[in-house]
């Protein structure tokens, strides 16, 4: 894949010469990364932006611009305020000015640039590029006004041929209007006011400009799709200008790692499918990343016109069932466990922009070095380099659509109630044309497995109609329709949320299920955080060795959902984001919390085969368990199978209190104490791989036959799998067994139920 990762930069263009670009620097923030030294108007994010579409020559805009904002109503500035760098955001540090701009304000830009004399450049059309503006640029070039773009996050362009002078300097002047949280449109997790899970809004141009020379006639876009039964991939081209004569051909050569011959189409009309054979193809998956490469040429007669290259990889994602019945993931025809982070996609220098290219793939790298398969893109797009890095270093993706708009209403205990909000027409428009440009501009990377359209019920609406919607669009990919939102039964996959988790959906017939978000373990860092005080966490810990061990139990007690028929979990969060410090990184990504291996040694366990439970003392989670209890200290010798507890009252199971989440509460016990005995009957005598079932809420001690078998603290919103200490497995018998508990309530909830399972394979 040599040819796609190195293209030819022919220059880049400062703004007002070395004088501004001496004077450049980063305006003072709360924090850097290591890559922001890297940063420099003559260097910055110089790779060509489109790694799916690449053509040889192109001219890089990104550098000094003019900047000035102003009072949204008022016209083009007369003055500048200064100069920023592009394509960081005005508000970041990376841009030299870190200021606001706000909902009443625009921000204006203007630079001049001069177009690279002889061919390429001489006879052709000239495209300007934007990866990206947040949110409403409208564009001029040389005075001639080319169009309004709305839309945070998808790349537009324009043909800015007629708008040209025939030689010397060229002017570009873009205004942008972003009202960020005041407005209805999709803009994440961005608000004036930052706080809490709330992070710093973004204004402007944000992601690389370019110009790019083409022929009149040329292609304007590609759609890759590959088939994997079928051992083909199909490709449709469109081209912009085409004629009766026009023809567009296609060719792939297969990539490191590939078998077989290269293969070439016949001539084929713009706007036919293509369909090129992939025999014994190679697939691809997170620990085989096999890209092919892909040529697509037009043609006139037998002249070449124009000519781009790029890439595809054969997989297939689905759901099915696996030996048991139950549904799973499925990639390639195989059932795959995701794990992966919750990713923002924030730096604290950039905001939403990554310093560098580099900075974009480490993110990547070490998501796979720390042993997931998976990153959830959490409300964000990022720029096309960064799925390339997911193509290439096999990372599967979800992908959420940014949110926006208003929250839907939640109901007691802080559930969803199951309604939806009815947008305004203009709402329901932009929210139905960004979503369409999401898929359109990222639907042939690979990597990208599942789109999620709502997070939670933010700004959820029509929820059945845009998930049927998508699925019909885009059916080579599943569907989240709101990923622990208000779940209406579509979709593919069902998605709940719970911190600090784990849990899961009750399993369905026709749909997977997944915990979507999970976790949130905090650990404030000093001198790597945004503030010096106040951060927040949805659990924090005083230390390393504290966050490692609460990390570790959290994924062990994943596990035994695994094999019930969990398919998928998503961990909060890849690192901290201003004042969020639940991140596996500091914000700065300068400090990994948790050692890597101990990271990817936990993980690695989730993606061992599904194990079979066999119960050897049932809970009560599904029918009730008779057991003694006593809300009363009782002498030192009660966990002793020979001691008398007929004094006690007899209760079903659990015990606790009736608000206490993730409960089935027969007996009510809202004492400070509670101490709780049975016997059993275990027809076994292979305790090898005994663990212990237990919900708790919150410290408790379990005994077997007198002998401490396990001893937690804290508690759980859900049954969890624990293993049974070596003295507690040892005293297991065949035949009559007393299991005793003692827990002990500090705040809040309550709630106590445990039972006994004995691990083994499932039978394929």
């Amino acid at each position: 894949m040599k040819r796609f990762t190195t293209v030819l930069v022919l220059c880049v263009v400062g703004l007002g010469g070395g004088t501004a670009t001496a004077q450049w620097q980063p305006a003072e923030g709360p924090l850097m990364t290591r890559w922001a030294k890297d940063v420099a108007p003559d260097r910055v994010h110089t790779e060509y932006p489109r790694p799916q579409m690449v053509r040889p020559d192109w001219l890089n805009l990104n550098g000094l611009w003019e900047y000035a904002i102003r009072p949204k109503d008022e016209g083009r500035p007369e003055t500048w305020d200064g100069h920023i760098l592009v394509p960081f955001p005005v508000e970041s540090a990376l841009s030299g000015v870190r200021k606001p701009v706000g909902e009443n304000s625009r921000l204006w830009y203007r630079r001049t640039f001069s177009l690279p004399a002889g061919e390429p450049w001489q006879g052709k059309n000239v495209l300007l590029h934007f990866g990206a503006v947040d949110w409403e640029a409208t564009v001029w070039v040389n005075g001639t006004q080319l169009g309004t773009h709305r839309g945070g996050y998808d790349p537009f362009s324009f043909d800015i041929s007629e708008a040209l002078k025939p030689d010397g300097e060229q002017e570009i002047v873009v205004a942008v209007w972003d009202p960020a949280d005041a407005g209805y449109q999709p803009r994440g997790k961005q608000v004036r006011n930052p706080h809490g899970i709330w992070y710093t809004s973004v204004t402007g141009i944000w992601q690389t400009v370019w110009l790019e020379p083409v022929p009149k006639t040329h292609i304007r876009s590609l759609k890759i799709v590959p088939d994997m039964d079928e051992q083909c991939v199909h490709i449709e081209v469109d081209v912009a200008g085409a004629k009766e004569g026009h023809r567009v051909v296609a060719a792939y050569v297969p990539g490191e790692g590939g078998r077989g011959e290269a293969s070439r189409s016949l001539p084929q009309r713009p706007g036919e499918a293509i369909r090129l054979e992939v025999k014994d193809p190679v697939l691809w998956s997170p620990q085989s990343p096999v890209l092919y490469e892909l040529h697509v040429g037009l043609q006139e007669g037998a002249e070449p016109v124009d000519q781009v290259e790029s890439y595809f990889a054969m997989r297939k994602i689905s759901v099915e069932k696996d030996s048991q019945g139950v549904n799973r993931l499925f990639l390639n025809g195989k059932p795959l466990f995701q794990y992966g982070p919750l990713d923002q996609g924030w730096w604290p220098d950039g905001l939403y922009t990554a310093p560098t290219d580099e900075a974009l793939r480490y993110d990547v790298e070490l998501t796979k070095r720390l042993g997931f398969n998976m990153i959830r893109k959490h409300v964000k797009i990022e720029p096309a380099r960064w799925y390339y890095w997911c193509d290439k270093l096999g990372v599967l993706v979800w992908q959420d659509m940014p949110s926006g708009d208003r929250h839907a209403p939640w109901g007691a205990g802080g559930q969803h109630d199951g309604e939806e909000i009815e947008r305004s027409p203009e709402s329901a428009r932009q929210f139905r044309t960004e979503l369409k440009a999401m898929i359109d501009s990222l639907r042939n990377h690979p990597s990208i497995v599942v789109w999620v359209p709502f997070n939670e019920a933010w700004g959820q609406f029509d929820t059945v109609a845009i998930t049927q919607w998508i699925q019909q669009y885009d059916p080579t990919r599943l569907v989240i329709s709101a990923s622990g939102g208000n779940d209406f039964g579509v979709g593919d996959i069902n998605d709940i949320h719970r911190y600090p988790g784990p849990v899961m959906p009750e399993l369905e017939e026709r749909r997977a299920v997944v915990l979507g978000e999970f976790g949130g373990l905090g650990l404030p860092l000093p001198g790597h955080t945004w503030q010096d005080e106040k951060n927040w966490g949805y659990r924090s810990f005083p230390n390393k060795d504290e966050l490692t061990a609460a990390y570790v139990t959290l994924l062990g007690r994943l596990r035994p959902l695994v094999d019930r028929g969990l398919a998928a979990a998503v961990y909060t969060q890849t690192t901290d984001v201003e004042i969020e410090v639940n991140g596996l990184m500091t914000y700065d990504r300068a400090v990994v919390k948790i050692d890597p291996n101990v990271l990817a040694e936990a993980a690695r366990r989730l993606y061992d085969p599904p194990e079979r439970h066999v119960v050897l003392v049932p809970t009560s989670e599904q029918e009730a368990q008779t057991w003694r209890y006593t809300l009363e200290k009782p002498p030192a010798d009660w966990m002793q199978p020979q001691f008398d507890d007929s004094a006690w009252k007899l209760g079903p199971g659990g015990f606790g209190t009736h608000n206490t989440p993730g409960t089935v509460v027969r007996t009510v016990w809202n004492t400070k104490e509670i101490w709780i005995r049975r016997e059993a009957e275990i027809d076994r005598e292979d305790f090898r791989r005994v663990h212990l079932v237990i919900h708790h809420d919150e410290d408790a001690i379990v005994y077997i036959n007198g002998v401490a078998a396990a001893e937690v603290t804290g508690y759980t919103t859900g049954y969890t799998l624990l293993p049974v200490s070596d003295l507690g497995r040892r005293a297991l018998r065949k035949g009559k067994n007393t299991i005793a508990v003692e827990c002990r309530q500090t705040i809040g909830g309550q709630y106590i139920d445990v039972g006994l399972v004995v691990l083994e394979p499932a039978v394929e």
